[in-house]
């Protein structure tokens, strides 16, 4: 018994202060795209031919960025020779509908707080993670937000195994046609009322598989979604802010 109290007492508290204190990123860390319009010719093509999900668009000489779309590779940001594509440190990504994802200017961080959401849900929140043809990365970055580091469970989050005992879903993966009906059960299962979150670009879009015909752009062409997450695969902090905004626990 004395040997787990000492270690714990070398240890010392490892859980982080968000949403208290803003976290420290890696410097290498690819957040909120920032578009500089006018920094961006009119004839210049460049950052749309490397973006490989075409989350880049040029109208009437307007340049915009799809994050839903967006694997935040930062070739576009590389490939620009007037550095009119930067990626920012800002990690606020989630928004609760798709034309929020649309970049094309300055950074704007969207008001997530759903007062009926914060009603129903905001003292206890359950969810049964759905993976649906995931690479295991947004899964990943998940399952970390119940390790002591993050401490989901302090907000009063939790994952469940079973839809049943669920208030809602969180969907990660492209979501190809081998999981279609079986997401639909599980959403119907859940359930009412409920609520939906997708995490990173395959679960929005499609991400590198969009247009495929095995899948279905983006779970919300299957059930209402209420939080979308962008990311390739989104940081946990990403996550865990979504979440958090959403549920009206951050200032």
């Amino acid at each position: 018994m004395i040997k787990p109290l000492l270690a714990r007492r070398q240890q010392k508290h490892r859980t982080i202060g968000y949403p208290k204190t803003m976290p420290e990123l890696p410097e290498r860390f690819c957040g909120k795209p920032v578009i500089d319009a006018a920094g961006c010719p009119t004839d210049c093509r460049q950052c749309l031919e490397v973006c490989p999900t075409s989350a880049l668009k040029k109208e009437n000489n307007a340049l915009t960025l799809d994050m839903g779309r967006c694997l935040f590779c930062a070739q576009c940001a590389e490939a620009c020779p007037h550095q009119a594509i930067t990626f920012s440190r800002e990690h606020r990504l989630a928004a609760q509908s798709r034309k929020e994802l649309h970049c094309d200017g300055a950074l704007k961080i969207p008001d997530l707080l759903d007062k009926n959401i914060k009603r129903l849900f905001g003292r206890s929140l359950k969810l049964r993670q759905v993976s649906a043809g995931g690479c295991n990365a947004c899964e990943a970055d998940t399952n970390v937000l119940d390790t002591v580091v993050f401490d989901l469970g302090r907000f009063g989050i939790q994952f469940v195994a079973s839809p049943r005992h669920a208030d809602g879903l969180l969907i990660t993966g492209p979501v190809p046609e081998n999981m279609h009906l079986a997401l639909q059960k599980t959403y119907e299962a859940v359930p009412d009322p409920k609520i939906v979150i997708v995490v990173g670009a395959c679960a929005i879009s499609g991400g590198p598989y969009i247009d495929h015909p095995q899948v279905h752009n983006g779970a919300d062409n299957i059930v209402p979604v209420d939080l979308f997450i962008p990311g390739c695969p989104p940081h946990p902090l990403t996550i865990l802010d979504g979440l958090l905004r959403l549920l009206g626990k951050t200032k």
